[in-house]
């Protein structure tokens, strides 16, 4: 999988080069600078996803990837703390009993 998104983020910044490259050549000439400037700013965004397929998301988003990690761990926690409950209650029940009778 890390070589197939490798090669997507290769070919994404191959084209995000020729569009830099063919932005700078029309914002060289006054009169396509229009069309060359929004060229450099789609070739700059491109850049920015052919890195970011190259980083790993718990890399990218480390506030969100954290917040998953916290409610894993709170669920398991959640769910241990019950055991211990359900053992003590068993316990009492039968020390009940044995007191009782």
């Amino acid at each position: 999988m890390f070589i197939l998104r490798g090669l997507a983020a290769s070919l994404l910044w191959l084209v995000a080069g020729l569009l830099g490259l063919l932005g700078v050549v029309l914002s060289v000439t006054v009169v396509l600078l229009p069309l060359g400037v929004p060229l450099l700013l789609l070739a700059k965004k491109v850049f920015g996803y052919s890195m970011a397929l190259l980083v790993p998301r718990k890399a990218r988003h480390p506030v969100s990837e954290g917040r998953k990690a916290a409610k894993a761990g709170g669920r398991k926690a959640v769910g241990k703390g019950k055991e211990p409950a359900g053992a003590l209650k068993k316990t009492g029940s039968k020390a009940l009993r044995w007191l009782t009778s």
